[in-house]
């Protein structure tokens, strides 16, 4: 079982500069005392706080955020962000991408993270700054029922509740903000949480269960054999977050790269599973493996078989490597587009 937590190698400064072109004005913010020191062509902002130090990027935050779309819901519990689908969001079908939705969860959680229990620009708790560590994800499950298309208007909510003793889960919910339409819902778990950390993330906790609970997550089998295989994957710079690993949509990606052009004609992906095994660094190479459900297997007209169903299931792993170290399990199942 992947661990929440991972250390990272780096450190986060605290102090932020300015150049002199650069003009920063703070009127009034709480008793804490601002001074802006001019020296050898560079300002540097200093903060003497009344109760805890306060970072000039806190201040900075504090001061964006009348201008965030993002807002808190049921007393602090969940939080609530409005997005308009932008033209480079959308695929050759006119409809968002996975990797669309999968930005949005994040960068609503992130905002989540920041207001609720003010977490950083990667959505870390302060606790973890502390400790240099980073969120791991366990699993992840995204059901879409209709997919948005460019210019819509999406209100998508957010909220975390605990997981056994230790763990937490991200829920999510994705709704059309004009028709009201319900459009896709999400979950996210994360497990072995230390306990400062637990009792920082505690402080959001919803008493919202999933929606209809329709989000399940089974426990994935490995593949062994593969009907269908893709080869010589490689992460570019571009995909390594701020973990230092690879981002978690290119996962979902790889996984889709390996589906057979029969069913990306005439099917849209309806929901996809992601039991993370592993980060995957930059300098690995990657295999993609995809087999159909054997039990629904029909033949095309040009001879082809492929599964009425339209379930799959997926392994990500080292390419090259001896012991075949996996990266990533997934399941992915598709609907037809004339539904």
């Amino acid at each position: 079982m992947a661990s929440i937590c991972a250390p990272i190698s780096s450190t986060r400064s605290t102090r932020s500069s300015f150049t002199t072109e650069q003009k920063l004005i703070i009127f009034g913010y709480k008793t804490n005392e601002v001074l802006l020191l001019k020296k050898n062509c560079s300002c540097s902002l200093r903060l003497r706080a009344s109760s805890s130090d306060i970072t000039p990027k806190m201040i900075i935050r504090q001061l964006a955020d009348r201008h965030r779309r993002g807002t808190a819901i049921e007393g602090g519990g969940g939080f609530r962000q409005v997005f308009v689908v932008r033209q480079c969001d959308v695929g050759a079908d006119k409809n968002v991408t996975i990797e669309c939705i999968f930005n949005l969860l994040q960068d609503i959680t992130i905002n989540h993270m920041m207001s609720g229990i003010n977490g950083d620009e990667s959505g870390v708790s302060p606790g973890m700054l502390k400790h240099n560590l980073v969120w791991n994800v366990a699993n992840l499950t995204v059901e879409v029922d209709n997919y948005p298309g460019w210019d819509d208007v999406l209100e998508v909510d957010t909220w975390i509740t605990p997981s056994g003793k230790l763990g937490v889960q991200n829920h999510w919910t994705i709704r059309n903000l004009v028709t009201g339409e319900f459009q896709a819902r999400a979950r996210r778990r994360f497990s072995n949480i230390p306990s400062e950390v637990m009792d920082e993330v505690s402080q959001i906790f919803s008493e919202k269960k999933d929606v209809e609970e329709k989000c399940t997550t089974e426990k994935i089998e490995k593949l062994v054999d593969a009907k269908y295989t893709m080869r010589n994957l490689k992460p570019e710079r571009s995909d390594r977050g701020t973990n230092k690993y690879v981002k978690n949509v290119k996962y979902a990606n790889w996984m889709l790269e390996a589906i057979p052009e029969e069913i990306l004609k005439d099917y849209q992906l309806s929901t996809i599973t992601l039991e993370y095994k592993k980060g995957c660094r930059i300098s690995e190479t990657i295999q993609s493996l995809c087999e159909p459900d054997k039990d629904d297997e029909r033949h095309g007209e040009d001879g082809s078989i492929y599964n009425s169903s339209n379930g799959f299931t997926h392994l990500l792993q080292v390419e090259g490597d001896e012991k075949n170290e996996e990266i990533v399990r997934g399941r992915t199942t598709w609907k037809s587009r004339n539904v």
